[in-house]
């Protein structure tokens, strides 16, 4: 999408993103992988370098996607000396709601009639499912685990509870409503628009 701006030099045409990204707004959108995260964190990179003092929006609205890219993600947010305001717009599920939740307190809102959703780490449908021999089966049954234990102590650090209470917590899809996402710690406030 184009927008126009017109100015006493004539009129331009500039692309949306860019016009938001000189805004200082960055999304977060469909599904986290390795392209769509190294292509936010380039675009934070740019923002810090360009103004280490102004405030950064990341709108988020994603259904989740792959823990090692999203980690990536979570990382480097938390490294980052920039204020970043995160905002969930429609819902941030599974390693979205983490990187949601793992924003500065007081900078984490969430629309009134968006949703998070958290649950354990799962293998993608698309896999086909775990084949193998036992012992590749063994070992991959311990990566998730070992993963499930890792995610479980950022939630636990990041919404304030204890890793039994998130563990329950997260043994379903765990829908929330913006209010439930507030009380639970993932989000501080809600917020009538971005």
């Amino acid at each position: 999408m184009q927008v126009i701006q017109k100015s006493s030099s004539g009129t331009q045409s500039f692309p949306l993103d860019a016009m938001l990204l000189a805004q200082r707004t960055v999304f977060l959108t469909g599904e986290i992988n390795t392209s769509t995260v190294n292509a936010i964190i380039q675009q934070l990179l740019f923002l810090e370098s360009a103004d280490a003092t102004a405030p950064i929006k990341l709108i988020i609205t994603s259904p989740g996607g792959t823990v090692q890219a999203g980690l990536a993600l979570y990382d480097q947010l938390k490294g980052m000396t920039v204020p970043i305001d995160l905002y969930c717009v429609e819902l941030a599920a599974s390693m979205a709601a983490v990187i949601l939740a793992g924003g500065r307190r007081g900078h984490r809102f969430i629309l009134r009639h968006s949703m998070v959703m958290i649950h354990e780490p799962q293998i993608a449908s698309a896999s086909g499912g775990v084949c193998g021999s036992a012992s590749s089966i063994q070992k991959t049954a311990e990566s998730i685990l070992t993963t499930k234990r890792e995610l479980t102590g950022l939630l636990a650090r990041d919404t304030g509870h204890r890793v039994e209470e998130i563990e329950a917590a997260i043994g379903y899809d765990n829908f929330m409503k913006a209010d439930e996402a507030v009380a639970f710690g993932i989000c501080d406030r809600i917020v009538d628009r971005v």
